[in-house]
């Protein structure tokens, strides 16, 4: 039998855990995962060509941050890298998601579980 649909990526990260992007200058902790790509054509075609990610991998919702603002991004499995640093991210939305940070990852508040 030939497979029809693209083979997806497993998502590498989780809800709750601290990343930083590989090439830009922001970090940010997961607030949710979609399998593939599910933002607008839009979207996906402001990006440079030579830089836009594939669309057939997971893509992660982040509460990001960089050295001016604070900011929601959407960001393909191939740019994102775990962040070692052990620190906060600071984003006024946090603290209505998560429970408190153990200096690894978030703990999600109960009443935003899947």
């Amino acid at each position: 039998m030939t497979r029809t649909d693209p083979v997806t990526q497993q998502a590498r990260f989780t809800i709750g855990e601290v990343v930083k992007h590989r090439l830009l200058d922001f970090r940010g902790v997961i607030f949710d995962v979609d399998p593939v790509f599910a933002n607008s054509d839009e979207w996906y075609e402001a990006i440079p060509e030579q830089i836009r990610p594939a669309k057939d991998q997971p893509f992660y919702h982040l509460l990001a941050e960089n050295a001016e603002s604070s900011y929601v991004a959407y960001v393909s499995q191939q740019n994102l890298v775990p962040d070692e640093e052990g620190e906060e991210v600071d984003h006024p939305l946090i603290n209505g998601l998560f429970d408190g940070f153990d200096g690894a990852r978030y703990k999600l508040r109960p009443q935003h579980r899947h």
